[in-house]
């Protein structure tokens, strides 16, 4: 699936600590139904034979929503599973190791949390980058945060496209009207909601209002 920055308007980033009352895969099509733009597959603890079954049915759900499926970290589960891309930290696989082994047309995201590694990420092939945490993360607590003047910044340093995470909701959305970012990327205010497609509409909603669109 070609790339294009609209992708990033609302990116779905799954938790399995959210299971239990849905499976995954039904939370995963509640967040496409409400409006979500790109899936981020998150898995810490599955083996690498589970996560790539689970990848599989995700790809294939995401797929009939015509929008991409990103697989955290692993490059391996990515290629096998045939999803649309990957998304890589700054300890993860570089960048560029990523493209040579999959060629022009896998998207690649990359965590920057500074200029200088949002200006490598682009020359090291990425197609966007992740920046945050732009505010205190329930899923991450001990992740270091971006003030909205760096977000814009970091945003402003590199010509490929950002999308900002880390303790995004409906109710501190408009804090990032200048931040100069394509889209946000939403774990918990998503899939720690009890109604995730109003809790995606109403991002979704949000957030192209304050991009303008």
């Amino acid at each position: 699936m070609k790339f294009l920055k609209e992708m990033l308007r609302l990116y779905a980033v799954t938790d399995q600590a959210w299971v239990g009352r849905q499976t995954l895969l039904e939370q995963i099509e509640e967040a496409l139904q409400g409006g979500a733009t790109m899936v981020q597959l998150r898995e810490k603890e599955l083996d690498g034979d589970a996560f790539l079954q689970e990848a599989v049915q995700v790809r294939e759900l995401c797929h009939r929503y015509h929008v991409p499926l990103i697989i955290n970290d692993n490059v391996d589960v990515a290629r096998k599973s045939n999803a649309d891309g990957v998304h890589v930290g700054v300890q993860d696989t570089p960048a560029a190791q990523v493209r040579a082994q999959t060629g022009p047309e896998f998207i690649i995201g990359v965590t920057a949390k500074t200029v200088e590694q949002a200006r490598l990420a682009w020359e090291s092939g990425a197609d966007y980058i992740g920046v945050g945490a732009v505010f205190p993360s329930p899923t991450k607590k001990n992740a270091v945060r971006v003030t909205i003047r760096q977000l814009h910044t970091i945003c402003s340093s590199v010509p490929i496209p950002a999308v900002a995470i880390g303790g995004i909701d409906c109710c501190n959305l408009s804090q990032l009207r200048d931040g100069g970012m394509e889209g946000i990327a939403v774990v918990s205010a998503l899939f720690g909601a009890k109604d995730i497609c109003s809790a995606a509409a109403a991002l979704r909603e949000g957030v192209e209002a304050i991009l303008g669109t």
